[in-house]
């Protein structure tokens, strides 16, 4: 398994919208370990394949206290079930260190292949709901600073670069 490079907001790779993986094999799964070493390594719980500059639609996820339950999500498609939102507080890998309040659906339907190429579904609430919603988010460009004020995106944005030059 390999550690791999999180692109980071700006980076304008991570607007790219993902394709859909037409075949799951053994590159698929490598990859899926990869990104799940890489999330574990960050630490995350969750990562898309954008985020690693990857433009596949697959994500992986653990919500787990003990960070020992991943989730694989490869072309997944989200239905909203309840249109009741409610507001988290969101972080993200590509935007280290800053938090921001994003307003989703609290109840979605999940349909997807798993890491073997088998289509399944899931109907999660709370606190996976809003890690799978915003994890697809990047599968098509959007990250969520996009949810915030302009000025606020602005700011983070501007912040970021700085920390971005002083490391090159």
């Amino acid at each position: 398994m390999a550690l791999l490079h999180i692109l980071e907001f700006p980076d304008p790779r991570l607007r790219t919208v993902a394709k859909p993986v037409e075949n799951v094999d053994d590159r698929v799964r490598t990859l899926i370990d990869d990104m799940l070493e890489t999330m574990y390594e960050a630490p995350g719980i969750g990562l898309a394949a954008t985020q690693i500059n990857v433009h596949e639609q697959i994500i992986v996820i653990d919500t787990s206290e003990n960070s020992d339950e991943p989730l694989v999500f490869i072309n997944p498609k989200v239905e909203v079930l309840d249109e009741t939102k409610f507001d988290y507080e969101e972080g993200c890998l590509s935007v280290p260190g800053f938090y921001e309040e994003v307003t989703r659906p609290q109840h979605v339907r999940v349909t997807a292949l798993d890491r073997n190429g088998k289509t399944f579904t899931c109907e999660p609430e709370g606190l996976l709901a809003v890690c799978i919603q915003h994890e697809i988010d990047h599968l098509q460009g959007k990250l969520f600073v996009d949810y915030v004020s302009n000025i606020k995106r602005q700011r983070i944005r501007k912040k970021l670069e700085k920390q971005q030059r002083a490391r090159a």
